[in-house]
């Protein structure tokens, strides 16, 4: 493991963003995430959404990163082939209490600087969302709200990263951190680390690896999230994002469309102890169907094509956990939730200037690399719509996945990318293999043989879910 400047803990989107920013610089960066892949904890298990902040809470470092994390992960997902699209966002209220509450709300997007929120009636609900279920009161839009991929961005983050430069450690955790003359020796699952800065961006191990660096200053709380996903047959059924009236705690269930064209209703919000407890339960899901006969009572007449849970980094505290500290060469993300997605490259921004600031130049190369990504987004031209592409080669005229509609050319650019996947569910996350209504029953056998032979490792491994 060769020495860097910078090592950056935890291969989420956050992480893959700082590691990103940084590596376009001179320094040395190195990237270290524990388990198999980047970006398959808690970002790869949310709500795909890609937030204005309208309703974050003013003045608090959430607001002004995700305003910022908008704008910034919007202009790069245009340029590198992330997947958006604006659906805008519908925030109903299904009684007094909370109509009462949307002329605030719309007072606190104003003052997050969002100023594009309006008021709106019943019939006006109506009109946007037909199917809406009976006894809305009322609404307020939020026009910019928009759904995006929420696998691409981290793996594009750690794809331009090592093609600038950056060292990718992944089945690499932290085993401890001490501290030395020039900084930090890290040991780790991959061997003895040095660096001269950490930067703390473990989501949900958060606090662990701050008290190994010497500090602690939160405690995560796992916030279980549970959401169901519906056929891509119910996508005709919701226009916008149609989001609850928020409480102190949570954003509460909504209901979204995907840039896959299907449907999701969640998340559920219970604190639970294991940090690995990502198993969905009989009373979460019962929750949420009940949410959906209100909200989306049509919703329920659908297929339901997967159930995931995600885990959110919930400290004691509502805002993001952010420190750096020059005296003993960390900064520390913590406490990023359901907005890190939006916000990544603003933490990563945020982390660069603290580190400009303390002395190391984190100027952007003028030749830094750039990346462009697969397109994953249903209402994007992918290769097998691509005459053009498939003479040129016929592997992305050959549809392996038929559900998702997915190439043996794009497994092919999978398996040979930068940073290839670990196991079939790093496969879901760069293609879309697997992920549809028959959940693989039919492709994943002729999937795991292309994976077990392009990495040289037997099908059974692969089919069991073993990582190199």
């Amino acid at each position: 493991m060769n020495p860097v400047d910078v090592a950056v803990v935890g291969g989420g989107v956050v992480g893959c963003a700082v590691a990103r920013r940084l590596a376009r610089t001179r320094l040395r960066v190195a990237l270290l995430e524990a388990g198999p892949d980047v970006g398959a904890g808690t970002s790869k298990a949310n709500t795909a959404i890609l937030h204005t902040g309208f309703d974050t809470k003013p003045g608090t470092a959430e607001s002004a990163l995700v305003a910022r994390g908008h704008a910034l992960l919007g202009e790069y997902a245009s340029r590198t082939g992330i997947p958006v699209e604006r659906t805008g966002a519908l925030l109903v209220a299904w009684n007094e209490e909370q109509l009462a509450v949307l002329p605030s709300l719309a007072e606190q997007a104003a003052a997050n600087g969002y100023d594009r929120c309006d008021l709106v009636d019943a019939a006006t609900c109506s009109r946007l969302e037909p199917h809406l279920g009976p006894g809305a009161l009322g609404g307020l839009t939020v026009p910019d709200e928009s759904i995006v991929c929420p696998w691409t961005p981290p793996i594009a983050f750690a794809t331009e990263a090592v093609a600038n430069g950056a060292d990718l450690y992944r089945g690499c955790a932290l085993h401890a951190a001490e501290p030395t003359a020039d900084g930090w020796e890290l040991r780790t699952a991959a061997g003895v680390l040095e660096a001269s800065w950490i930067v703390n961006a473990a989501g949900l191990h958060g606090d662990d690896v701050e008290r190994l660096l010497g500090h602690d200053g939160f405690t995560v709380t796992p916030r279980r999230g549970e959401l169901v996903v519906f056929d891509k047959l119910a996508r005709p059924l919701v226009r916008n994002i149609l989001l609850p009236v928020p409480t102190g705690r949570t954003k509460g269930v909504l209901v979204s469309p995907t840039v896959f064209g299907n449907v999701v209703l969640g998340p559920t919000a219970d604190d639970v102890d294991d940090k690995s407890d990502t198993a969905s339960t009989a009373d979460g899901i019962a929750a949420l169907l009940d949410h959906s006969r209100r909200i989306l009572p049509r919703l329920l007449d659908e297929e339901v094509t997967a159930v995931y849970v995600g885990l959110r980094a919930a400290t004691e505290e509502s805002d993001y956990r952010l420190a750096c500290r020059p005296g003993d060469g960390t900064v520390c993300l913590g406490g990023i939730r359901s907005t890190g997605l939006t916000a990544a490259m603003a933490l990563a921004e945020w982390t660069a200037e603290q580190l400009g600031a303390a002395g190391l130049d984190v100027a952007e190369r003028a030749d830094a690399a750039g990346v462009h990504m697969p397109n994953l987004g249903e209402a994007f031209a992918r290769p097998y719509q691509d005459a053009e592409r498939i003479a040129a080669d016929p592997e992305y005229g050959t549809v392996l996945c038929h559900c998702e509609r997915v190439t043996a050319g794009e497994l092919r650019d999978a398996f040979t990318s930068a940073v290839p996947p670990a196991d079939l569910d790093g496969i879901r996350r760069r293609t879309r293999a697997l992920m549809g209504r028959c959940q693989g029953f039919y492709c994943s056998a002729e999937v795991a043989s292309r994976f077990a032979r392009a990495t040289g490792r037997p099908v059974d491994a692969v089919l069991a879910g073993a990582a190199p």
